[in-house]
């Protein structure tokens, strides 16, 4: 049997179709959000004044993802769901719930569910 999933981004501004998805932090929390190309270019126009008057730490682990991810063929791919943080949050959280999962590799759809739901 074959399958083809497809991911399609929705601007979480205006519910148009969204071209990326942009990932960026302030005071400590991270955000992601999906963008149009109008909008994307919006969002780093109104940062613009700040990051010049920032100090740059250098890349941050959530860098910025322009447009779809793409494989070694050029072949859109799917971007990953969670980061390693949160899998690491994930694994400890299974662990103190006696939940079976592997110390490295895929986790399981039902952890990351269960997990989610325990943590909103």
């Amino acid at each position: 049997m074959a399958r083809k999933t497809q991911v399609i981004l929705i601007d979480d501004i205006d519910g148009g179709k969204a071209e990326e998805t942009v990932k960026f932090a302030l005071d400590g929390q991270a955000y992601e959000i999906d963008l149009s190309a109008g909008h994307a270019k919006e969002l780093r126009s109104v940062l613009e004044k700040f990051q010049e008057a920032g100090t740059r730490l250098g890349r941050y682990s959530l860098g910025t993802t322009r447009g779809p991810v793409r494989s070694a063929s050029g072949a859109p791919r799917s971007r990953p769901s969670v980061d390693r943080e949160q899998n690491k949050a994930i694994r400890e959280w299974a662990g103190r719930n006696g939940k079976q999962v592997s110390p490295r590799g895929r986790i399981p759809q039902a952890i990351i569910e269960e997990y989610h739901a325990a943590n909103n």
